[in-house]
């Protein structure tokens, strides 16, 4: 018997990037699919020519095969009904994000998978790109001293049609998870609080906030600000934003495939502007990159007994930036985190 024995709940969207990792493991094995939509799990089933039995219900589908993990590629509001019927069941969870579509059901889903004594990772993709990882070496690298001042600009037009053009806050609940993850990631500091005004700008095509403008006090006493748009027509940034983190010595920019940093060269120089240097990043990471990247690192931790680096009870950290911003956006006040 394989080590990994998967059901794959959720059969749309990214599901096929899941399923095709899956089946390029040796040691996994898919036993179900689920989806509400029938067809969507008999079309997944037929384009992989898979043996396994589909099913509609994730409940039905746990009674009936021998799983231990679940890869949960669901839409968001159905995230923590998948998660606690999974540790219920005794099995692992592979999310995909945001982890739920609240803070609450975040917290009663860290919970659950902690009193089942199971794992539950939440995919965070843009950490494993080789330039986020070189870009974080960067900043962390004396180059520019101590960072004390992150921006992220994310202005992206993207028309996907679907559930996300109807939801309340799609920019922030459904996409800003990923920049706010990467500042974590680039500054290693948590939030600690946030102030945010989030609108829908003219000629938006989503029915709710598709624009915000946040403020995060950092737990190293730095300030992350995001400005993003995700119906932005023209002059776009990359998926990743456009990022300048600012130190005690300098300065790093990653904005796109530019990635470098500006260090005064004396600090004890007397001048009005000091001379600065030059440095390039270095591209040292060697891991695959993307989801692939991610769900390496998930799997490895699995096979190792350890927490996976986008394990819940830190990805949790990321969640309360999402809902501390529209918590701030509804009530007009800075948030404690």
């Amino acid at each position: 018997m394989k080590p990994f024995r998967i059901v794959v709940a959720g059969c749309g969207g990214m599901a096929q990037t899941w399923v095709e990792y899956a089946l390029q493991r040796p040691d996994t094995e898919i036993v179900a699919l689920v989806d509400v939509f029938p067809q969507s799990a008999r079309k997944m089933q037929e384009k992989y020519s898979l043996s396994c039995p589909t099913f509609s219900s994730l409940a039905d589908a746990l009674q009936q095969v021998d799983a231990n993990l679940v890869l949960d590629i669901t839409i968001p509001d159905a995230h923590f009904e998948v998660a606690l019927t999974a540790f219920a069941a005794g099995c692992d969870v592979l999310g995909e994000k945001p982890m739920a579509s609240s803070l609450q059901d975040a917290q009663t889903m860290l919970d659950a998978a902690q009193q089942a004594g199971r794992t539950y990772a939440i995919m965070q993709n843009r950490r494993y790109l080789k330039p986020i990882r070189a870009y974080r070496d960067l900043v962390h690298s004396g180059k520019i001293g101590t960072p004390g001042f992150a921006t992220a600009n994310f202005f992206i037009g993207a028309h996907f049609g679907g559930f996300r053009d109807a939801m309340e806050s799609p920019l922030i609940l459904d996409m800003a998870i990923h920049t706010f993850d990467q500042a974590r990631f680039i500054l290693q500091a948590d939030p600690v609080s946030v102030y945010c005004q989030e609108f829908n700008p003219k000629g938006s095509w989503y029915q709710g906030n598709a624009a915000a403008v946040c403020i995060f006090e950092m737990s190293d006493g730095s300030v992350f600000t995001y400005n993003g748009s995700w119906c932005a027509e023209g002059v776009q940034t990359s998926w990743e934003a456009q990022w300048r983190v600012m130190g005690s010595l300098g300065s790093a920019i990653w904005d796109g495939p530019q990635i470098y940093a500006e260090g005064v060269k004396d600090p004890e120089q007397q001048a009005f502007h000091r001379d600065v240097e030059r440095m390039e990043a270095k591209f040292t990471w060697e891991g695959r990159e993307g989801h692939f990247g991610c769900l390496d690192e998930m799997f490895q931790a699995l096979l190792e007994n350890r927490d996976p680096e986008t394990v819940c009870t830190d990805n949790i950290k990321s969640m309360k930036m999402v809902f501390g911003a529209l918590e701030s956006a509804r009530t007009g006040r800075k948030v404690l985190l």
